[in-house]
């Protein structure tokens, strides 16, 4: 085992439980990034091709919002509210 390897699994094990959950959620979540799939690389391509077609500009926020009848208001509302959910 390489000399990196050693260190991560002795910093692990003196983890408490709690700390173990969050370090695993980032080990799944980098290993997660790394398997990106066809599709998701075509449509990363897809975006960019149409980023370049399109001046290199996006779309605004608002208009993304006003598309489905919401404001930036709303947006932050909904934002807190899930927070609240989450943290209570």
């Amino acid at each position: 085992m390489s000399d990196t390897r050693q260190h991560v699994h002795e910093l692990i094990d003196r983890l408490p439980p709690a700390q173990l959950t969050a370090v695993a959620g980032l080990l799944e979540t980098m290993l997660e990034r790394e398997e990106i799939g066809e599709g998701e690389e075509r449509a990363v391509e897809e975006a960019k091709r149409w980023l370049r077609e399109n001046g290199g500009k996006g779309i605004p926020h608002e208009e993304v919002l006003a598309d489905f009848g919401l404001t930036m208001d709303d947006f932050r509302r909904m934002g807190e509210e899930h927070a609240r959910r989450r943290s209570g």
